[in-house]
This record gives structure tokens, sequence and C-alpha cells, in this order.
């Protein structure tokens, strides 16, 4: 009777009144001892009022009904397909859902409702997925944020692929603990793309010398990164690096000179398709006719290949791998080393490479300067700390 004479009133009431009066309805029949005749009745003025013209009254159902696993399925399905504003909650929300229901909520939805997704909380990874694969930005940003989401290790990669170059994004994607070393490299990448070109728009540089500085720059932090990766996750690495185009001669010939030689033995064996340990052996212990062969098997410049060689001679000499600034910073005296001995020989196609060695040699200047500067500070700074001391 209560049902019959409330579907009576609903007709002519206003809108907020309906509204109104369908929460206080749908909370009746999540909390009310029901008998299943009146419940019955209840569910079928909620379906009812799914066809109802102002969408007050839809929402009202839907912000009650959203969280409860005892909501009548056909209204919250019904519900998920109306508008953004009234499908979000109950998207977000509703535990009815089964995963296949949402993955294709994402690949239908709006951006409002693949956010609402991405909110859900102990988010399934097959969702997740779907997110990475097609979900906006919005969505993905929302996705990274739910600390209760599962989110594979590929549609982390995905997304850093996808979103990068948002600031939002990388900064989202950097305070993760479970992001790997390559995933690290694609958005450095995708940033330095980023500055290039608009450092080109801006007119600060011409196109080809942004480029060169960005790639450069992309260098610095892969052999930065590079120093605190694992050796373990040191083959991955690489293997990114070969496939994005990254490992280059000019990459393999800074982490040389910077002293990591991990970095560099691990780019040999994958570019010659040789064991680490025989590709080790063969720098630190063999001759250089079996260096060359080592080196034509990778592929590199022969170009490039004198540079090489004097900077493995004086790798196996020793004391230039012991230069301050870790296995992330350039060597100077090893690079004008190399850079002498590559001066002496005869010019043409060594042009390029003794520009290159040459920028090595500035920036191995500069960043020694930097760091003597700092222990000039540092040591000001503990005197003055000792003189008031005392």
């Amino acid at each position: 009777m209560i049902v019959r004479d409330f579907l009576d009133w609903v007709r002519t009431a206003p809108a907020g009144q309906r509204a109104e009066a369908t929460g206080a309805l749908a909370r009746a029949y999540l909390y009310s001892d029901l008998s299943s005749d009146a419940a019955a009745a209840a569910e079928g003025a909620m379906l009812m009022l799914l066809d109802d013209a102002s969408p007050l009254v839809r929402r009202a159902l839907a912000d009650v009904l959203a969280a409860s696993p005892s909501a009548p399925p056909a209204v919250v399905l019904a519900l998920a397909a109306d508008q953004p504003q009234i499908a979000a909650p109950v998207l977000a929300l509703s535990p009815l859902f089964i995963d296949a229901d949402l993955v294709e909520a994402v690949a239908a939805g709006s951006a409002p409702l693949q956010a609402a997704v991405a909110s859900r909380a102990a988010l399934p990874r097959s969702v997740a997925a779907a997110l990475a694969e097609v979900g906006t930005a919005e969505s993905c940003l929302v996705l990274l944020e739910n600390a209760a989401a599962d989110i594979a290790p590929f549609s982390i990669d995905r997304i850093a692929e996808r979103y990068g170059h948002l600031a939002a994004i990388r900064e989202s994607l950097l305070t993760r603990k479970d992001i790997a070393a390559a995933t690290r490299l694609t958005l450095a990448a995708k940033l330095s793309e980023m500055l290039a070109g608009f450092v080109a728009a801006q007119a600060w540089l011409d196109a080809e010398n942004a480029r060169r500085v960005a790639r450069e720059a992309c260098e610095k932090a892969t052999l930065v990164l590079a120093a605190d990766t694992p050796t373990t996750q040191m083959r991955p690495l690489i293997h990114h690096l070969r496939v994005s185009g990254q490992l280059t001669a000019g990459l393999m010939l800074r982490a040389l000179l910077s002293g990591n030689i991990a970095l560099f033995e691990e780019a040999l064996a994958e570019l010659t398709d040789l064991p680490l340990e025989r590709v080790s052996g063969l720098i630190h212990d063999a001759g250089n006719a079996p260096l060359r062969a080592l080196f034509d098997r990778a592929g590199l410049p022969p170009s490039t290949y004198p540079a090489f060689k004097v900077a493995i001679e004086a790798m196996r000499e020793g004391g230039y791998i012991s230069e301050p600034g870790g296995a992330a910073r350039l060597k100077r005296r090893m690079i004008e080393r190399v850079l002498t001995r590559c001066e002496d020989a005869v010019l043409g196609e060594l042009e390029p490479l003794l520009t290159l060695l040459r920028r090595f040699a500035t920036e191995a200047a500069r960043e020694e300067a930097r760091l003597f500067c700092d222990e000039l500070v540092a040591e000001n700074i503990e005197d003055e700390l000792q003189s008031k001391a005392a």
C-alpha cells in the first residue's frame, strides 16, 4: 500500500521532492525489515524510477545503492549505463560488478567513468590493464594514485609510454617503488624530447643542437640510473636501451669513460650475443686483436674504435677509474688521455669522434670544478662550526 501511494504521489511531485523520496525508498529497501512482497514492490518502484525525467531522481538512487551488496542488480546495472554523473558513483563503489563488467565500462566509457573505475578499492589487475591501454590521462593518474589497485609492471610501462610526457603522470610514476629502471629511462627520454621541442620552438637553440643537448642529458640520466641498478637488473635495462634505440656508441663510450664498466660490458654482451663472462675476459685480459673482433661483432661504428681501444688500455692500467664522481660521471684524466691519442691520429672520419671527446672533456672539467667547489664550501662550513664550538 505504501509503495502504491508513493507511485501515485511521485507522478506529480516536483523533481527535488521526488529525489528525496526516492532516496528514502532506496534506504528502506536496504535497511528496513520489509516483507518479501514489500521488498518486491519497492524494487519494482525503483525500476520504474529509472525512467524518471529528472537526473536528480536517478542520482538519488545511485547515491544510496552504489556501495551496497544488497542493491537490486538490475537497478545498479541500469544506473551504470546512465549519464556520467549518475553512473560514476555506481562504477566507483558497487561490489556487484565482475571484472568483465568493469573492463567493458572502461572500453566504452567517457573520461569521468574511466576515472570512477580507476578509483575502486582493490581494483583487479585485468581492469588496471584495460585502463592503462585505453584510459584517458586523468583515469591513468587516478589509477596510479590508487594505492589499493593491483597494477602489473607491463601496465605501468604502457602508461609511461602513452602519458610519460605529462608532468603529473611522470611525478606519480617516479614516486612508485615498483617502477623498473627501464621505465624510468622511458620517462627521462619523454622529458628530454619535450624539453628539446620547447627549446627549439622558443628559438633558444636550433633543432639539431636542442636534440643533441637532450640526448646527452638522457645519457647522463642513464648512467646515474645504471650506477644504482642491481646486477640482476642490468641486462633488462640494456635490452630496453637497445630496443628503444638508445644503446649507441656515444652512450657506451660515456659509460666506459665514466668507469661504469658493468654497463659497458653488459652492452657489448647484448650486442654480440656472447656470455658476459666471455666479454669481460676479452676486455680485461686479452690483447687488441680479440678486442677489435669483439668491437666489430657488436656492430659499432669503426671510427669510434680508437677511442674505445685507448680507454680500455687505460682501464687495464688502472688509476683512472678511481677518480672522484663514482660511476656516473666522466673521468677527466681518462678522457684527456683518449683525446690526446686520438688527436695524434689521422683526421678525416675521426673528426666527429674528436668533437664528442672534446664535449666530454669540457663536461668532465666542469663537473670536477663543481666537486672541488663543493668540497671547499663544506670545509668552510666545518671550520665555522668548529670555531663556534671552541
